[in-house]
């Protein structure tokens, strides 16, 4: 194929995206697997011995490189919302993530089949994909709230992910609603976090942050 004539300098990390891209239609048949790697490859114009030295470390590797391609592609569309509000931005940048993904659910769920095999870098990769939409929404905090910001989001993004995986409702208005009373739940807390911390200099403990998301406002 052309590409391979007209990429001969093109690194590991460039053709990462890029063969992942070409594998999501593979996976949903073959997995997270060699086969995929290589179909993908084939369709792609990747040289096959550079694709199998694209993922050395197997499935694991795979999923964390489809999550930064995901975040990628959704940071992309996410121009044009500085007008909104923080809320809208935020419930605009997790819809547009799930409906790009509409065509890949079962891509999506063989991943998720893979971080439940690998907790830690499930953890990692829902932080990433958390600081990709705080940092589409214009968030430039680096203090104390930056990482609440994200422990928050996280845990929504992966409550609304594991919603969304099931839901047969038409168009996913259900996982919309799920969304939105999360994210409500979020800003009812915030805004009573603000009046108890206002002067006090306290802050929040992160066992306080999850609980919350554990038992949200509906």
């Amino acid at each position: 194929m052309t590409d391979e004539i007209a990429r001969p300098d093109e690194t590991l990390d460039e053709t990462r995206p890029r063969l992942i891209a070409a594998m999501i239609p593979h996976v949903a048949f073959d997995g997270w697997t060699a086969a995929s790697v290589a179909a993908a490859a084939a369709d792609a114009g990747i040289d096959p011995d550079v694709a199998h030295l694209v993922f050395p470390r197997g499935a694991a590797q795979m999923v964390d490189a489809y999550t930064a391609y995901a975040n990628t592609r959704m940071t992309a569309a996410l121009t044009g919302i500085g007008n909104m509000k923080v809320r809208e931005r935020i419930a605009f940048a997790v819809r547009t993530r799930f409906e790009q993904a509409e065509g890949e659910r079962e891509t999506v769920r063989r991943a998720v089949a893979i971080f439940a095999l690998h907790p830690a870098l499930s953890a990692k990769s829902t932080w990433r994909t958390a600081d990709a939409i705080w940092h589409a929404c214009g968030d430039t905090a680096t203090d104390f709230n930056h990482y609440s910001k994200r422990a928050i989001l996280g845990g929504v993004y992966a409550a609304t992910l594991m919603y969304w995986l099931g839901d047969e409702s038409d168009s996913r208005a259900d996982t919309w609603g799920f969304l939105d009373r999360r994210i409500a739940g979020i800003m009812s807390f915030e805004k009573t976090r603000a009046r108890l911390t206002s002067g006090s200099g306290n802050r929040p403990s992160i066992a306080q942050i999850l609980g919350r998301l554990r038992y949200p406002a509906v």
